[in-house]
Order: C-alpha cells, then structure tokens, then sequence
C-alpha cells in the first residue's frame, strides 16, 4: 500500500512538472533566460509552441517566428523545436536543437533571403542580393560554427567595395571535416570565372583562396581591379587570398 502511494505521489508529481513545462509562458522564459544579442518582440504561447513577432540577432531579422517542441526528442536530453520564419522576403524554415550545454544545432534548413540582412554579420556595408540555403546540419557552439554540411546559393550578388553594379550568382558546398569546416565554391552565371575554396577552422579563423578569370561579360572596371591581384602559371588567370576570423 506505502509502494503504491509513493507511485501515485511521483506519477502526479511528474504530470505537475510537465504541465508546468508546457504551460509556461514563452514571454516570461524569454526575460528568465533572454540570450545575449538576441531581442524577440510581441511574444504569445509557451516553450512547448508560440511565436514571436519579431526576432533579431547580430543583425539577421526575422519576423513571424514560430516553434513547436518535439517531445519525443527530449528523451536525447536537447530541447528539439520544428522553426519557421520570415525575412523582409523569402522564408526560413528548420530543426533546431538545443542542448543543455548551449550548442545549437539546425538540421534540414531550407530558406531564401536576402543579402542585405546578414551585412552587419560579416561586416560588408551595402551588401545585396540573394541567397538560398540548403543545409542537412548547421551546429553552432559560443558562436563558432562547428559543422556545416550543405549547399548556398547567391545570385545578384552586390558587393559595393567592388562594384554597384552585380557580379552574378556563385555557389558553395560546404563539409564537415576532423580540422574544420571546407567549402568549394564557384560562379554559377557571374561576371567572373571563379573556382575556390574556403577553410573555417575552429578556432574562428578563416582562409579563402581562389582563382579568377575574367569573361567577356566582365566590367572594364573589375577587369582593371583583377590587374592587382597576382598572376598564376594560367595566362588570364588571377589569385586571390582572404584570411580573417569571424
């Protein structure tokens, strides 16, 4: 009988805890626990699903953000939510993980957006265009990117430290790797012939290292541009190096 009761106890015990997660207010987890350099607005529902009216973050917007746990992923200790939102235009759309150690991993993303939203992030003022992402896992840890293993595509790309005129679309692959993230990227209709490759390490360095060759569609203005940049063994042929950290 003492068994018994203690089991009622703990089984009504536990349907209090998980009724408390699911009812608890998205707004009030929101203030509790607000991430840094994140800012959410007109927030409704709870941690188990609702939606913000807006969302921002180092400069990405997004509104209409909505989420929804999946519960059976808990038993794998991470917090797992279906996201969607939208940009100023396109869409976004993904699995987001969350673990108890605060990596974020994104699986199955799909989305469209606009350049112009990510030119804080990378510190290009005045960056346009188009981007379209398709990524089977994007994992980011203190914010270093950990793993990315898909596809991104621009086109109508706008770079106005080069140019204000549009140097074309360019796609990059990028893989997961032991020493890193790799990517292969080249133009898929720009005004340059471009084949290169990318490395981001982890200790947020970065390494891009590409050849260039100029088409006839190319502005007399780049072509002029290309003229600093070292020549390779390829008549025509042009090296440029990038290294940073992010």
């Amino acid at each position: 009988m003492i068994r018994r009761k203690r089991g009622l106890l703990l089984l009504a015990l536990l349907t209090i805890i998980v009724g408390l997660v699911v009812l608890f207010p998205a707004r009030v987890a929101y203030q509790l626990a607000s991430p840094p350099h994140v800012a959410m607005s007109g927030l409704s529902g709870t941690v188990w699903r609702g939606s913000a009216r807006e969302f921002s973050t180092n400069g990405v917007y997004l509104r209409g953000l909505e989420w929804r746990i999946r519960p059976l992923k808990l038993l794998s200790g991470k917090a797992v939510y279906a996201l969607s939102g939208s940009p100023v235009s396109g869409f976004f759309n993904s699995e987001v993980a969350i673990s108890p150690t605060g990596a974020l991993t994104l699986r199955d993303l799909q989305a469209a957006l606009p350049l112009q939203m990510f030119a804080q992030a990378v510190g290009v003022p005045g960056l346009r265009g188009n981007a379209s992402a398709q990524f089977e896992k994007l994992q980011l840890i203190d914010g270093r990117a950990a793993a990315m293993d898909g596809t991104l595509e621009v086109s109508g790309l706008v770079v106005p430290l080069i140019g204000q005129s549009s140097l074309g679309g360019y796609r990059a692959e990028f893989f997961t790797q032991n020493n890193g993230i790799v990517a292969s990227i080249e133009d898929t209709d720009g005004v340059v012939d471009l084949a290169g490759s990318l490395q981001i390490n982890p200790d947020k360095t970065y390494s891009f290292l590409g050849q260039l060759v100029a088409k006839p569609s190319t502005p007399e203005s780049l072509q002029q541009r290309l003229q600093y940049l070292p020549r390779t063994d390829r008549p025509g042929q042009f090296e440029l190096r990038l290294d940073g950290s992010y």
